[in-house]
C-alpha cells in the first residue's frame, strides 16, 4: 500500500491541498447524481397525453373543457331586431313628419293641410298629390307609413251642400253642381254607381272619392251634415 500511495502521488503530482480539493469535488458530484435519481422531479406524466377533441366516438372519452367564446358571435345573437313602427299619416303631427327623411317644415304643413281637405288619407300613395312632394322622397318614406282609415271623415252625399262638394280636391265644380241639381230633381242617391251611371261624375272622379262618400241616411237628431267651414 505505501508503494501504491507514492506511485499515485507521483503520477498525479498533486499537493495535499489539491487532494483535499478534489476530494471536496468528488463529493459534491456524487451527491448531485444520487440527488438527481433518488428525489422526483415532480413532473406531472399526465401533461404529455394529447387531448383527442374531435367528436365522441364508441369507447373514447370527449373533452369537456370549455372552449374559446366567439365574442363577436355572442354579442350578434344576443342583439334582438328592432321592430320599428309604421307612422299613420292620418294621426301623426307636424314633428313626426319632420323627422322623415326630405319632409321640412314647408312639405309637413302642406301635408297636413291636404289631409284635412281631403278628409283623411286612404293610402299613403295619395301624398304623391302633395305640392312639392317629389316621387324621389316619397319612394324614400313610403315603407315606413301607413294609413288607418277608421278616422277617414266623409262627406254625406245627400246632405252636403254645395260649397263643401265644391271644396273637395276629387270634386269638379261642375260635378258639384250636378250633383245639387240630380238631387233636387230625383231625391236621395243611393249610391256612387248610381251617379256615374247618371254621368253625373266622371269614371275618375268616381275612382277617386268613391270611399269618401256617404249615402246613409240620418239616424238620429245629433247626426248632421258636414259644415261649409
Amino acid at each position: 500500500m505505501p508503494m501504491l500511495k507514492d506511485f499515485i502521488r507521483k503520477w498525479f503530482g498533486y499537493s495535499r491541498r489539491e487532494r483535499r480539493s478534489s476530494s471536496i469535488l468528488l463529493a459534491l458530484t456524487f451527491a448531485v447524481f444520487v440527488l438527481r435519481y433518488l428525489i422526483p422531479s415532480g413532473r406531472n406524466e399526465f401533461t404529455d397525453i394529447p387531448v383527442d377533441i374531435r367528436l365522441p366516438e364508441q369507447g373514447r372519452v370527449q373533452d369537456s373543457r370549455p372552449g374559446p367564446v366567439n365574442l363577436a358571435f355572442q354579442e350578434q345573437r344576443d342583439v334582438k331586431p328592432v321592430l320599428r313602427k309604421k307612422l299613420d299619416i292620418n294621426s301623426c303631427d307636424s314633428s313626426s313628419l319632420v323627422a322623415l327623411p326630405g319632409i321640412g317644415p314647408v312639405l309637413s304643413a302642406r301635408i297636413i293641410k291636404y289631409r284635412n281637405l281631403i278628409g283623411g288619407f286612404i293610402s299613403p300613395d295619395q301624398l304623391r298629390e302633395v305640392y312639392g312632394l317629389s316621387e324621389e322622397t316619397f319612394s324614400r318614406i313610403r315603407n315606413g307609413l301607413s294609413a288607418d282609415t277608421s278616422s277617414i271623415r266623409k262627406i254625406r252625399i245627400n246632405e252636403a251642400r254645395f260649397a263643401e262638394l265644391a271644396r273637395h280636391p276629387y270634386f269638379q265644380k261642375g260635378e258639384a253642381g250636378a250633383i245639387i241639381r240630380y238631387r233636387e230633381e230625383n231625391g236621395r242617391i243611393g249610391s256612387a254607381s248610381e251617379l256615374a251611371g247618371k254621368e253625373i261624375i266622371s269614371s275618375v272622379t268616381l275612382a277617386r272619392i268613391g270611399r269618401y262618400l256617404d249615402f246613409s241616411e240620418k239616424t238620429s237628431a245629433g247626426s248632421t251634415p258636414l259644415s261649409d267651414q
